[in-house]
């Protein structure tokens, strides 16, 4: 058989398995549902299909885990087998129990038979499902060897091929590089034979042109020192600017610092004179107020310091800030 009549073979069986457990169950709900309701109080008889449906769930249980198990090539070890039989014999007891208490055998025997062939349909079934797991597993295994076996042949044959094509490289390899090495020794032979007449002109060359640099040498050795010595000059003539220029920009500090002490000093005096008795003159009070407005003090400040109103030192205020704020670029 190949896979796809096993397969169709597990189908088979596993529809027979569910249909035999369906009416079974079917069949098992409807004989042990009056027998639970006449040994049930009156007030609780509708629990009476409860028990017969729990039985049969227990049922579908084992037999669906068996069929998974059985496939995967498992086995779930001594509890699924416990509860297998448990299941069976209850159910077993349930179907004929009515018939049993009644004394009735030809009804044991009639209601024996759903779930004996339960019983019987689930070991079966379980034996058959691994049967065929084994088979398919069997097949499987028979089609890998022989892909196997296919594969290791193309390989073989790649092999001897890559073998036969390597040894064709290395043979043509091998007389390529006879050649090359004959023709580099050739080459290398006409290459000593070169150097040796570059090596004889190189020699004449060389003792002329060491003539010719031990000249340019010494008189390079001339042009060196008298080079040095006008640097030597310059970098004199260059400290001396230096020097100059240092002194000058000091002297040139210093008198800036005079100045601004000069100015410090009138402006102190200036604005240490305190209000006047009178109006200054208009001279003397703008020099007051430009020294308060070089010192941040205050328009009334400087017009009491000037004697004139805080209107004139306003504006001359105004006038000194225009002078300092720079005047925009315009533009061409």
């Amino acid at each position: 058989m190949n896979r796809v009549q096993i397969r169709s073979s597990e189908r088979a069986l596993s529809v027979g398995t569910w249909l035999i457990v369906g009416g079974a169950m079917l069949y098992s709900v409807l004989t042990v549902t009056p027998l639970m309701a006449a040994h049930t109080p009156a007030e609780w008889r509708w629990t009476a299909p409860i028990l017969p449906l729990v039985v049969d769930a227990a049922v579908v249980i084992v037999v669906r885990l068996d069929s998974v198990l059985a496939r995967l090539g498992g086995h779930g070890g001594a509890w699924p087998v416990a509860l297998r039989w448990m299941t069976g014999t209850m159910t077993l007891a349930l179907n004929i129990g009515v018939s049993a208490l009644a004394g009735d055998l030809v009804g044991v025997a009639v209601h024996a038979v759903a779930p004996l062939l339960l019983i019987v349909t689930a070991e079966a079934g379980l034996a058959y499902r691994r049967a065929l797991t084994a088979a398919v597993l069997a097949v499987e295994a028979r089609k890998q060897a022989e892909q196997d076996a296919r594969e290791r042949a193309v390989a073989e044959r790649e092999e001897n091929r890559l073998r036969a094509a390597r040894e064709q490289r290395e043979h043509e390899a091998a007389i390529a590089r006879e050649q090359r090495e004959h023709k580099e020794r050739l080459a290398r032979e006409e290459a000593d034979r070169q150097d040796r007449i570059r090596r004889e002109e190189a020699d004449r060359a060389e003792a002329a042109e060491r003539a010719e640099r031990e000249a340019a040498e010494r008189r390079e050795q001339i042009r060196e020192q008298q080079q040095a010595e006008r640097e030597r000059l310059e970098r004199q003539a260059a400290q001396q600017r230096e020097l100059e220029a240092q002194q000058r920009a000091e002297r040139e500090r210093r008198e800036q610092v005079r100045e601004q002490e000069r100015i410090e000093r009138e402006r102190a005096a200036l604005l240490s004179a305190g209000p006047p008795a009178e109006k200054l003159p208009e001279d003397r009070a703008r020099s007051v107020v430009r020294a308060a407005f070089a010192a941040g003090l205050a328009v009334r400040v400087a017009a009491e310091l000037t004697g004139w109103s805080v209107g004139w030192a306003s504006a001359r205020y105004q006038e000194l800030r225009d002078a300092s704020t720079p005047a925009p670029a315009v533009g061409r």
